[in-house]
């Protein structure tokens, strides 16, 4: 695994120098060693986690005045990208007919009510000639109660000359007659149609 290293600023750059230049500092040498090479390198320079560890731990028993937060104030955290192992083939295969199976019970739950038998027994055609039979029955009806309201318009307008003379009069007339037999048509084919369906 990569491990993740800190970009050091001028003020670690500063306060290490002054650590390292100090002829009292009992400092590790393989810290020191670290530490120089770290200060070696041109900006912008790197350090790793275990040397900050170890450079902290050394801080802490010695009782410096100044602590590693401090020190690592205007630097930065590289972290490296983490790079993804690739899947294995059967395992992913494996995922695949599991997700399939899941779509196939789903399927199957939602079309568990459709009955294909009875689909195939009736047929198209039967369908299609018990619609038929429906239209006609509807054009019929509405073919009637325009026969029916027509016929009782012209009765009423021709029957309604011996009574009235002006032509506005017997037009009226004719209007009234046939809408009060369209109304009686409507409400015996809204009862017809009601006993039809099953309502009372």
């Amino acid at each position: 695994m990569a491990s993740a290293f800190i970009i050091v600023g001028s003020t670690f750059r500063n306060k290490v120098t002054e650590l390292l230049e100090k002829t009292d500092s009992c400092l590790p040498e393989r810290l020191r060693e670290e530490l120089e090479e770290t200060l070696g390198k041109p900006e912008p320079a790197m350090m790793s986690f275990s040397t900050a560890r170890t450079l902290k731990k050394y801080l802490q028993e010695n009782g410096h005045p100044f602590y590693l937060h401090e020190l690592l104030e205007d630097s930065s955290l590289h972290l490296p990208e983490i790079v993804k192992p690739p899947r294995n083939p059967e395992l992913v295969a494996r995922l695949e007919r599991i997700k399939a199976r899941l779509a196939n019970e789903e399927y199957s739950r939602i079309t568990r009510n459709v009955n294909t038998q009875a689909i195939s027994r009736n047929g198209t055609l039967a369908d299609f000639g018990r619609e038929v039979r429906s239209v006609k029955a509807v054009v019929a009806t509405v073919f009637n109660f325009l026969v029916t309201v027509v016929a009782a318009f012209a009765c009423s307008y021709m029957g309604s000359q011996y009574l009235f003379t002006d032509t506005g009069a017997r037009v009226i007339s004719a209007v009234i007659v046939a809408s009060v037999v369209g109304l009686a048509e409507l409400y015996v084919l809204v009862r017809t149609m009601e006993g039809e369906l099953g309502e009372p």
